[in-house]
């Protein structure tokens, strides 16, 4: 398995889950991902009063990945992908991503993808094993 430096994803995570809008659950969660081109970015959860429309923290990950301080001058194929991902709760402790997140950080990660889970550090395909992906499209 990859050699990730941990520390400095959870550290980011627990900073971006202070941001989380959660006036509903009062449950915050931070999310900070490795990309392959060694940057980091994070994300945070934020409700909605009709919570189907909750955004995870994962979903706020991938969001950044794509969005603001990303490269301008790179085409979606050419976008870095994610390699790594902490998902914190209030109190720094792991969280698994929920099945809804772990499609979304398939098509951002792949399979290989590793995560800091509660049960250590696995990757993504052990959490969606045969998993759907773009190539069946």
């Amino acid at each position: 398995m990859e050699e990730i430096d941990w520390a400095p994803l959870r550290t980011a995570a627990r900073a971006a889950m202070t941001r989380a809008y959660v006036p509903y659950s009062r449950f915050p969660v931070g999310a900070a991902g490795l990309t392959s081109d060694g940057r980091i970015v994070t994300g945070c959860n934020v409700e909605n009063a009709s919570f189907g429309l909750t955004l995870c923290a994962e979903c706020s990950l991938v969001s950044a990945l794509h969005g603001a301080g990303a490269s301008d001058e790179l085409t979606f194929s050419e976008t870095p992908r994610l390699v790594a991902v902490s998902v914190v709760d209030r109190d720094g402790s792991p969280l698994t991503p929920c099945g809804r997140c772990r499609q979304l950080l398939h098509e951002h990660g792949g399979p290989a993808l590793l995560l800091e889970t509660s049960a250590g550090v696995k990757r993504l395909r052990d959490y969606l094993p045969d998993a759907f992906g773009p190539e069946y499209l």
